[in-house]
């Protein structure tokens, strides 16, 4: 009976740990999708204000790379993220806001545009790599089915990233900066560019809703989670 108060208090700190944590992650992950944000907004006053409709896709598009990316980042910190704080996790996070801001400094060159693009798709691809120690980790720790069932969902969506999402991200950013480098007056001067935005523009609309639905699916699990973990 002794080590009870023991175990309360260990278990009281815990908890504000990981709540200062989560602040932090929180903080960091709007802060940085800010900065992207900036970048885009100065970058698309011309596209938007003299009627370049040929760049509005790529305004479009950069807007739904910051919800993405912070969408994601939201949904990993309230799920995942605890004591102590992941540093390598957090690097990865501002490497590829740097590349976002880069890539969003100039909209009117679409091979820049995608080789960036493809730069950024393989840094959020080592993101989700990194976290699947992260994932396997809080899985183990689980104390309820609650747990163990919001994890394992988590892992699943997490595998259909790095086989299937990410990878086939990579692998069209690729063929679209391939394809503009070969046959640049085509895809150029004629503004053939414009199918690989419009495509691109459909695939994160896609994979935002797939995110906003997943993250609404979890979400009364992770309630769950937490009042098993509080109730231990």
């Amino acid at each position: 009976m002794s080590s009870s108060p023991k175990q309360g208090s260990r278990r009281t700190t815990r908890h504000e740990l990981d709540s200062l944590v989560v602040n932090i992650e929180l903080t960091l992950s709007s802060i940085i999708q800010g900065v992207a944000l900036s970048v885009l907004t100065e970058s698309s006053r011309g596209p938007l204000g003299d009627l370049r409709f040929d760049e509005w896709p790529y305004v479009l598009n950069g807007l739904l790379i910051i919800l993405l990316f912070w969408s994601r980042s939201v949904s990993h910190t309230l799920t995942l993220i605890r004591w102590p704080l992941e540093f390598g996790h957090n690097f990865l996070y501002i490497a590829c806001t740097l590349v976002e801001a880069i890539t969003f400094t100039d909209l009117t060159d679409p091979l820049r545009w995608y080789a960036f693009n493809a730069v950024f798709a393989v840094l959020a691809w080592s993101i989700f790599l990194v976290d699947l120690r992260l994932i396997r980790q809080r899985r183990e720790e689980a104390r309820g089915p609650g747990e163990r069932e919001l994890y394992a969902l988590i892992l699943k969506d997490q595998r259909l990233n790095i086989f299937l999402l990410v990878p086939g991200m990579i692998l069209f950013h690729f063929a679209a900066t391939a394809t503009i480098y070969l046959w640049p007056e085509l895809l150029i001067q004629r503004n053939g560019h414009f199918a690989f935005a419009v495509v691109q523009s459909i695939f994160l609309a896609c994979y935002l809703v797939y995110v906003l639905r997943f993250f609404s699916g979890i979400a009364p699990k992770i309630l769950k989670a937490n009042l098993e973990e509080t109730t231990e």
